[in-house]
């Protein structure tokens, strides 16, 4: 198998385990909607959002791929965010 293929491959692999861990990420989402909802809380949380990027991204050892994990981790807030407040709106869906 050429380079080009293993690459392709690890990818794959790297999707399939991504997949997983947007699995498990949008279920803690979940619950935070649940203590959200319950607490009279809003879903956005840009200090703790700041927070994260900021930490997150100080474990990204290539400079030049840092503001991309940045960029990712936005998008992933961002959908963590839609789906919270989804959930919040249809509020039966949080039990």
């Amino acid at each position: 198998m050429d380079l080009f293929m293993q690459a392709r491959e690890r990818i794959n692999e790297i999707d399939e385990e991504m997949a997983r861990l947007f699995e498990r990420r949008m279920q803690a989402a979940r619950t935070i909607a649940q203590y959200k909802s319950e607490n009279g809380l809003p879903v956005c949380d840009p200090v703790r959002e700041e927070q994260i990027l900021k930490q997150n991204a100080a474990q990204i050892e290539d400079a030049a791929l840092r503001s991309y994990y940045e960029s990712f981790l936005q998008h992933c807030m961002a959908l963590s965010r839609e789906y919270q407040e989804d959930l919040i709106a249809k509020n039966g869906e949080l039990s």
